[in-house]
């Protein structure tokens, strides 16, 4: 009853005149279609509804090509940006040699590089690295960009990386998650062993142990004072190597990571130390 109820609803309102029905017509023509078939073949519904799907999927898939043929231009012209491209080349290619060194290469951070910058929530930083590295893109939650000036927890500055060599990232974090005193110096929130204790899960990725510290020492560069660290972390998602080196300016602490995996450990860790070295805010 229902098929034919169906069907007399889709002769009531097919025009007699018209050889070519409206949208809304051939759909209930359709629907009778399909229901004539499921009522007289109870036995065969699985290729009825198989042989909607399929339609009903090749539709979609068409629609999706014309959509993305229609935004491929848009998506090019987005992407087409120098620090859309810099990301995904080799930083030899745009950054100036070292002057210390000219087998590595110089970056300096600048307003255009972070939003914490741009804000004028960190002091700018530079460091060398090797000319073959590339700079990682940052996930803007992970980058501090929603919350700037005024970031209640730590973010990643930038980033860079290179497959045989290792890791770097530049951490920063708000003063105040470590101390009240405005303007501290790194020497005014406490021990190399303290500050570690609370950055150390943005050195390795997710947790930190004390027994983890290899070594710890201090630099004096101007009237900065560095801390910096030596960890062996089995389980840190960063690698099973990390130097780290930290510093209080302004109204943050700057954290500087280079990490290694046990692979890209043995030829790689003069480069890396060199690159900790370098690490000036």
């Amino acid at each position: 009853m229902a098929a034919s109820a169906v069907t007399h609803l889709a002769t009531i309102f097919t025009s007699p005149t018209s050889n070519s029905p409206s949208p809304s017509f051939r759909k209930l023509s359709i629907t009778s279609t399909l229901n004539n078939r499921i009522i007289t073949n109870n036995n065969d519904k699985k290729p009825c509804s198989q042989s909607f799907n399929d339609d009903h999927t090749t539709t979609r898939r068409e629609f999706l090509k014309s959509s993305s043929a229609m935004l491929a231009p848009m998506i090019v012209t987005s992407t087409n940006s120098p620090a859309a491209e810099a990301r995904e080349v080799e930083v030899g290619s745009f950054l100036p040699p070292a002057p210390s060194d000219p087998s590595f290469v110089l970056f300096k951070a600048t307003t255009k590089d972070t939003p914490a910058l741009r804000a004028g929530n960190v002091e700018p930083y530079q460091f060398v690295i090797p000319p073959t590295w590339k700079q990682d893109r940052i996930a803007n939650i992970l980058s501090g960009n929603y919350c700037q000036p005024k970031c209640a927890e730590p973010w990643i500055e930038v980033k860079f990386e290179n497959d045989k060599q290792g890791k770097i990232q530049v951490v920063a974090s708000p003063l105040i998650r470590l101390t009240n005193k405005p303007n501290a110096t790194i020497e005014d929130i406490g021990s190399p062993e303290k500050l570690i204790a609370s950055l150390g899960a943005f050195v390795t990725g997710n947790t930190y142990d004390s027994d983890e510290l290899i070594e710890t020492s201090i630099e004096k560069i101007g009237d900065q004072t560095y801390y910096k660290y030596v960890l062996e972390t089995p389980f840190a998602l960063t690698g099973s190597h990390n130097l780290a080196k930290a510093t209080a300016k302004g109204n943050t602490v700057i954290l500087f990571v280079v990490s290694a995996t046990d692979k890209q450990w043995p030829s790689s860790q003069k480069t890396l130390k060199t690159i900790l070295d370098s690490f000036r805010v």
